[in-house]
């Protein structure tokens, strides 16, 4: 009796389908895994629903007050009326941006906010990293705790009473800088009424009150350290110089870079509050910059399409350069924002 096999064209058949079977079964299995992320997304809230709270509040206050404003920019492109609106307003085109660039004085103010936020960072990027270095070299710990809390203090005190103290001390009559040099028989300078000393008061002031707070996150990456290069480093018979340049500046140079290119991509962005109470008459050829300039075209003169026209231009060049040094960091370094 002859038997005949089934089987095996079934067999055959279903090694033929296979390929076809399996990328219908991935196909399906990606529609199970596309159906399966709201289930694990709503999963996850449910589980950490804290942590997405405290999410929530950032979230809210930079689309409310940082993104949703950006939409009020196209006042730069229109003649602003305070009646009609902001979209009710007539179309202008870039007419406010050939007013700026056509005004005698735009190159002075483009010029003297690069140079006062360019030798702001020169002076203020390594004193911190230098502060930190040293403080994470100290094994006193009263000492220690000591100096981080004196160096850090000032960043606490308000701009205003900064621009006040220096004042004081800068005063031609009751200064007390004027008081030293009198005593050398040194004729007293009135140091804020002459421009080419109005960077200094401005950026080492600036230094002094924020070398304490900025140096907290270069120690904070020092902390992070393994140990073992230490151990590495005393074998090899590295002296602390040595251990600081080999080991401590290698570790920190990813948060330097950070650090270096969050202040490039704000280079135009100097701080009104300080500049503007440091500014008079007599020093205004350098202290006039786009941040006051932008005050006073638009809240004093009330030319808000014009004031809004600076600004835009400001961010532009921010962003250009952010974007800028970015890639070269990362070209260079392999360290980058993104």
């Amino acid at each position: 009796m002859v038997q005949i096999d089934v089987e095996a064209p079934k067999a055959r058949v279903r090694k033929a389908e296979g390929p076809a079977t399996a990328s219908s079964s991935a196909g399906r299995a990606g529609r199970k895994t596309s159906r399966r992320r709201p289930g694990r997304l709503r999963r996850s809230i449910r589980r950490h629903w804290q942590l997405y709270l405290l999410v929530i509040p950032p979230l809210l206050y930079f689309a409310l007050f940082k993104y949703v404003p950006m939409a009020n920019a196209v006042i730069a492109f229109k003649d602003y009326n305070v009646i009609e609106g902001i979209w009710g307003s007539a179309w202008a085109g870039f007419e406010h941006f050939e007013r700026l660039f056509s005004n005698p004085a735009f190159g002075t103010i483009v010029s003297n906010t690069f140079l006062l936020s360019l030798y702001a960072l020169i002076a203020s990027l390594p004193i911190p990293i230098i502060l930190a270095l040293a403080l994470n070299e100290v094994r006193g710990r009263f000492f220690k705790r000591t100096v981080q809390m004196v160096t850090y203090a000032p960043y606490f005190i308000s701009t205003v009473i900064i621009v006040s103290m220096a004042i004081l001390i800068l005063s031609p009559r009751i200064g007390m800088l004027s008081t030293v040099t009198g005593f050398f028989g040194l004729p007293a300078v009135d140091y804020l009424a002459q421009p080419d000393f109005f960077r200094h008061v401005y950026v080492w002031s600036e230094v002094w009150q924020t070398a304490g707070y900025s140096a907290v996150i270069y120690m904070a990456a020092l902390a992070g350290v393994d140990p073992a290069l230490y151990e590495a480093a005393k074998v090899d018979g590295a002296n602390r110089l040595q251990k600081i340049w080999h080991v401590d500046l290698p570790s920190i140079t990813p948060t330097i870079v950070v650090v270096l290119i969050l202040s490039v991509g704000s280079i135009m962005v100097v701080g009104f509050e300080k500049a503007f109470l440091l500014q008079n008459p007599l020093n205004l050829s350098q202290s006039e910059i786009i941040a006051t300039y932008t005050y006073k075209i638009g809240i004093q003169n009330a030319d808000f399409s014009l004031g809004t026209a600076v600004g835009l231009f400001n961010s532009v060049i921010n962003l250009v350069l952010l974007l800028g040094v970015n890639a070269v960091s990362k070209r260079v370094t392999g360290n980058g924002l993104w």
